[in-house]
């Protein structure tokens, strides 16, 4: 497998863990949002190729058609097979950007946001109703072509749900259809990163990955212990997420082992529309 990397701190210790198990790699600045490289990559086999460090690489993957490249996920919360795991996911509310003024109106209840795709433009966490409002207002006064690539948009879709009280966060490194490693990263709010799991917790994760098989070949499955039992709280990407205290030797050899299948898709040069669905989100 041919890897490239971004430079930033993430990836260097991802890095030094490709050295000492021998896998060469290159390093690349990326320009945001666009995903260019920079230097561009010098590939070799364009089916033996994958990226690690921000999510806008996916791009270059695509108009690339590298495999596995950068693993793209559908919304973890429209997978039918999670919905009786999620962490209040019976009550999740849906609504984009533009319709938040009309249907928060008045409300005084707190709400944990997020965006339903995983496109990084605004982290999950809990604002009051009035906070959100305040902040989709400052989108809602901009013309689409005035918001950056990668911010919030008019039409970006939201999730809202009434926070929870967690007691332990981890995240867990899925490929092929296996755990491969996890890390402790939160207990109640204090962040902490620790190469360690509850039993039991390890077996939900698995059993999360087990029901949904064909989800994607390799993602990042966050879940939390909460007073009423195990959730999942959402997937990630997993060529952009942060890697806390996970065992990369086991991740690395688990990506750096797998092989194209050729019933996989490569886009060799994709849709002209494929970058405008994206740039709209």
């Amino acid at each position: 497998m041919q890897w490239i990397l971004q430079d930033f701190s993430d990836t260097h210790m991802l890095a030094e863990t490709l050295d000492r198990l021998g896998i060469a790699y290159t390093w690349h600045k990326v320009v945001p949002f666009i995903g260019r490289l920079e230097p561009e990559a010098v590939v070799s086999d364009k089916r033996n190729v994958v990226m690690f460090g921000a999510y806008s690489l996916w791009r270059t993957a695509a108009a690339e058609g590298y495999w596995p490249g950068v693993f793209k996920l559908r919304p973890f919360v429209e997978e039918a097979a999670w919905h009786p795991y999620l962490l209040n996911g019976a009550d999740a509310w849906f609504m984009t950007v533009r319709d938040v003024p009309t249907l928060l109106a008045g409300d005084e209840r707190d709400w944990f946001i997020r965006p339903v795709e995983d496109s990084k433009e605004e982290p999950g966490n809990v604002k009051s109703a009035a906070e959100i409002v305040d902040m989709v207002e400052k989108v809602l006064k901009l013309e689409a072509k005035e918001i950056p690539k990668g911010s919030l948009r008019h039409d970006t879709r939201l999730m809202l749900t009434k926070p929870a009280r967690i007691l332990r966060e981890w995240r867990l490194w899925a490929v092929d259809g296996t755990v491969v490693t996890y890390s402790l990263y939160k207990e109640g709010s204090r962040v902490v990163y620790r190469h360690e799991i509850d039993d039991d917790a390890l077996e939900f994760a698995q059993r999360m990955v087990d029901v949904n098989p064909g989800y994607s070949r390799a993602y990042v499955i966050d879940i939390c212990r909460t007073e009423h039992g195990l959730r999942l709280l959402e997937t990630n990407c997993i060529n952009a997420a942060g890697f806390y205290a996970a065992d990369l030797a086991k991740l690395a050899v688990a990506i750096d082992d797998m092989r194209f299948d050729p019933s996989e898709v490569v886009l060799a040069s994709p849709p002209e529309d494929l970058f405008a669905v994206y740039e709209e989100d």
